[in-house]
């Protein structure tokens, strides 16, 4: 009912249009409001992230970063985990020569073999460990620190050669999967790392990203 006034009468309850919940998603322009459905309905993902899924990969990020840089110090300096203070890098001892002398599977146990050891192969192994262990951390040149990890992760796959179920001398050779394993795993969260700009959330990734040698050469970010 309406009054003279063109007032609503008084008890006639009017329909209140509550807004939608929104959630916050991270693009690589930075931060927008949009309807919490967007995602579930869109066709494609785009270049858009939940800032939820955004820290996620941020702590996957500095996780699989911890992991590379604990290898390379425990490496070096012993800390008597993986490695004993006796065969620390520092103390004379070599990081690959106790995996790749024991490789006993596969089509690649010669080279393994050979390359144990030697100073080049170490130093190569323990500057790539660290580096991408620290790139991985900060939150920068997470590309490179793909490509470089993704090719120490799936030399190592190499060497284990998990497809074959026995070794030369006919034992069996553990592998649980004739394919896949942690170290192909590892390879494939780097890439996802880097395709996901993961460091510009809890890292320095958009400082980085800013700096004029990293905007002439984008392959760095």
């Amino acid at each position: 009912m309406r009054t003279g006034g063109g007032r609503e009468a008084v008890g006639v309850k009017e329909k209140v249009r509550l807004p939608l919940p929104e959630a916050t998603m991270t693009t690589n322009t930075g931060q927008v409001k949009v309807p919490a459905h967007a995602l579930e309905k869109a066709e494609a993902p785009g270049h858009m992230l939940t800032t939820a899924a955004a820290r996620a990969l941020a702590v996957l990020r500095i996780s699989t970063g911890i992991v590379f840089l604990w290898a390379f110090l425990d490496k070096t300096f012993g800390f008597g985990f993986a490695t004993p203070d006796e065969r620390a890098w520092i103390n004379g001892g070599s990081p690959t020569k106790g995996f790749l002398s024991r490789v006993e599977v596969g089509p690649f146990q010669s080279i393994s073999h050979d390359m144990a050891g030697l100073w080049w192969v170490d130093a190569l192994f323990m500057i790539g460990m660290g580096a991408v262990g620290l790139a991985l951390i900060a939150g920068v040149g997470l590309r490179v620190a793909a490509a470089a990890g993704s090719l120490i992760m799936v030399m190592m796959w190499a060497a284990e050669f998990p497809p074959d179920r026995f070794t030369a001398a006919g034992e069996a050779s553990g592998s649980t999967n004739p394919f896949m394993d942690y170290h192909l795993i590892y390879a494939i969260v780097l890439v996802v790392l880097a395709l996901t700009y993961a460091g510009h959330t809890w890292g320095l990734g958009r400082l980085w990203a800013r700096l004029p040698f990293v905007q002439k050469n984008r392959w760095m970010i």
